[in-house]
């Protein structure tokens, strides 16, 4: 399974979420991805992938990928650290407990209307989610655009030593070029045009 986890105030229906599945499906292996509409706590929102990924094992998939944007990075650090599996971060957040900070209240979402509402608690399961410093770097693979105008880039690729990093000189920080970086990220996860490639995973049991 390949689990895609979307950023704050974002969905499943953000561009990169749905180049993602759409390519996926074009491979013919649309079947393995996952992506579910994160709640704004991240306690509750690492429950919600947590289950995601036990409901796959209990399928019979065992193989497990994540791919994260922004906080979505941020939980996918996470996640790849617990579970040791492929993980894929597009300009992640490193330090969300103090970037939310301006956020706090009600903030509007960007796909299909409505809000959420961002509280001091959330900042403190941020903190609670923190990884000190990546093992197994070469689980990860860091895409990271010099032009983010959200996030520092250097502290993406400082956050990932050893790991696969590619950094994209300008763009933005949703990575408008997606669409020349997808099938090198898939790839990077087991997928490729001819379906899901076997491989024996990059990392074993929880790290």
């Amino acid at each position: 399974m390949l689990l895609y986890l979307h950023g704050f105030r974002s969905s499943p229906q953000s561009f990169k979420a749905r180049l993602v599945q759409e390519r996926m499906r074009e491979w013919g292996v649309g079947r393995y991805y996952a992506c579910p509409e994160l709640n704004v706590s991240p306690a509750l929102a690492i429950a919600q992938a947590e289950a995601t990924i036990r409901a796959a094992r209990a399928g019979g998939d065992q193989e497990v990928a994540i791919m994260g944007s922004s906080l979505g990075g941020f939980y996918a650090r996470w996640l790849g650290e617990r579970h040791g599996c492929k993980t894929v971060l597009l300009n992640p957040a490193i330090h969300p407990w103090t970037d939310l900070e301006q956020y706090l209240g009600e903030q509007p979402l960007w796909h299909g209307g409505g809000s959420v509402t961002v509280e001091r608690r959330h900042l403190q399961e941020l903190l609670e989610l923190r990884v000190a410093a990546i093992t197994r770097p070469e689980r990860y693979y860091l895409l990271a655009a010099t032009g983010d105008e959200v996030l520092d880039y250097r502290e993406m690729v400082a956050a990932c030593p050893g790991a696969n990093i590619r950094v994209i000189e300008g763009s933005d920080h949703g990575i408008s070029e997606f669409a020349d970086y997808v099938d090198d990220v898939l790839a990077f996860c087991g997928y490729g045009p001819g379906g899901k490639v076997p491989e024996v995973p990059a990392g074993a049991g929880a790290a």
